[in-house]
């Protein structure tokens, strides 16, 4: 399957789930949107902002370039906040001030107040965030540090006073719970 398929595919996933999140009908099963998201974020050589996949190790010398927010200009802030799900995993929540998710500007000119986040567990980028919500499924006891940054449409990092904005939080998953 082509890149722009799967981006489109994940697109509209993205948008389905928000919908029927926001309307408080969320039937879509845990399955399909693992699927989807595993489909759509299989990398493609030929694509230059190719995701990794799910369990490949990040590699710290690979970094996006940095966009400092403009002096005078509102700072984006996240807020990630985990939500156990009451069948396995988890719920996560982005929530952002002076920022808005924008997928169908991707590749465009890059914009401080709008893009998308990306997803990292313990170092190891995930994804890509296209939306306020992402189902994360079971995760190995112990302790997980579950982390979400800010992107531009032009894949910078945001920044403010030299720092990645993101935020960061802690799963501890018990031997239970696994």
């Amino acid at each position: 399957m082509n890149y722009r398929l799967r981006h489109w595919l994940l697109l509209t996933s993205s948008a389905l789930l928000s919908l029927a999140m926001a309307n408080g009908s969320a039937s879509i099963g845990s399955d399909l949107i693992e699927t989807v998201n595993l489909q759509a974020h299989t990398p493609d050589a030929n694509h230059p902002h190719s995701e990794t996949q799910h369990g490949t190790q990040h590699d710290p010398s690979h970094s996006h370039e940095m966009l400092e927010i403009p002096a005078g200009q509102p700072v984006p802030s996240v807020d990630l906040i985990v939500h156990q799900d009451s069948m396995q995993g988890w719920n996560l929540e982005i929530q952002t001030t002076n920022f808005r998710f924008a997928p169908e500007n991707l590749e465009q000119p890059s914009s401080p107040t709008e893009g998308h986040a990306h997803l990292y567990i313990n170092g190891e980028k995930i994804t890509r965030l296209y939306g306020n919500w992402y189902y994360l499924g079971s995760l190995e006891p112990g302790s997980h540090e579950v982390t979400v940054s800010l992107s531009t449409n032009g894949h910078e990092e945001l920044a403010h006073n030299g720092q990645p904005i993101g935020d960061t939080e802690v799963i501890a998953v018990s031997a239970e719970r696994f």
